[in-house]
């Protein structure tokens, strides 16, 4: 059965899985059905496009003029280094925004973009191949770095190099390798018509997955920010979460995981204690006065509580009941 309501739940559940150090799933829940694809749409497309990275935005190299030519001694043609190029992925150092660095190498040997690393720039691609060069050749070229976001095109590059020595080239700033998304159902208070969204975002190495999305988040409220400057705007209640607390992750589950009997269930059920904390913070004589809550049934309430690690009426850190009552507030809106 629906319930009339005057305001949607707010989700109160955030919870991150590290895949990798470059990978992670988020996951927020429970969303009012719809809201989870609105708040994950626009989240992905500030991901993918308003994360700040680093990419080469210019190239000099000895001896080529232009992406069409060659070097002698190198196996790969300049068009062919230059993608190469793009594929190495760098991060400037010192919170540096450009930076120019210059390159030697003699053959025969394999340039790798470990070896383009150096105080002052960061390679975190290291195994990614740029060039091979035969016996007897040399390869000397500059690289102009730049931070920035999105996809800039050459035509765009070339007026922030102003330097007709140097090749301008597409850059591809985004960190974010992938954003993706999916929802799912979720139960609460036995109504499954609830969502769960699950992000998963996987970078380059220049930023974690974690930062990405707390950089995206931060572009989202800029953008709405414009708003509040005509409208006021009522900031909504937050929900303070005790992180990594297994007692409020205990106090609050459904009573449904003490095993009860149906008549102990029903007591509690028909009184509105969805969750075990609610029990936890009732005096012994609260619990005594549920209506229609017979001894054999207090009993039966106690000993489950205390095989969950709880007494009933016992103290608990300011903090959780804090967080607790806040859950209950609205479990039970």
């Amino acid at each position: 059965m629906k319930k009339i309501k005057t305001t949607p739940l707010a989700p109160q559940e955030f919870e991150v899985e590290q895949i990798s150090d470059n990978e992670a799933n988020i996951m927020a829940y429970p969303f009012e059905v719809g809201y989870a694809i609105s708040l994950a749409h626009p989240l992905r497309r500030f991901l993918l496009s308003s994360s700040v990275g680093y990419a080469p935005i210019a190239i000099k190299i000895e001896g080529a003029k232009h992406e069409f030519d060659s070097v002698r001694g190198m196996l790969e043609d300049i068009s062919d280094f230059i993608l190469n190029l793009k594929e190495i992925r760098f991060k400037l150092n010192n919170e540096a925004t450009e930076a120019e660095f210059n390159y030697s190498f003699a053959g025969p040997c394999t340039i790798k973009g470990a070896d383009l690393g150096n105080d002052e720039v960061e390679v975190v691609t290291p195994d990614a191949p740029l060039a091979t060069l035969n016996e007897d050749s040399t390869l000397n070229f500059s690289i102009k770095v730049a931070q920035g976001i999105g996809y800039v095109a050459s035509e765009d590059t070339a007026i922030e190099v102003d330097d007709d020595d140097y090749i301008a080239l597409d850059a591809y700033f985004t960190p974010v390798r992938s954003a993706t998304y999916k929802i799912d159902n979720v139960l609460v208070e036995d109504n499954p018509n609830f969502e769960r969204v699950i992000m998963n975002i996987r970078t380059d190495g220049q930023i974690s997955p974690i930062d990405a999305f707390r950089n995206s988040l931060e572009v989202m409220y800029a953008q709405l920010a414009v708003f509040n400057s005509e409208i006021s705007i009522k900031a909504p209640t937050t929900i303070e979460r005790v992180e990594e607390s297994p007692d409020l992750k205990k106090l609050t589950t459904n009573i449904d995981s003490l095993g009860l009997s149906a008549r102990s269930f029903n007591c509690l059920d028909r009184s509105s204690i969805k969750l075990i904390g609610e029990i936890v913070l009732m005096s012994t004589n609260d619990l005594k006065n549920v209506k229609n809550l017979g001894k054999k049934s207090y009993d039966e309430i106690v000993e489950k509580v205390q095989e969950f690690g709880f007494e009933v009426g016992a103290d608990v850190a300011d903090d959780v009941v804090t967080a607790l009552k806040k859950k209950i507030e609205a479990v039970q809106a």
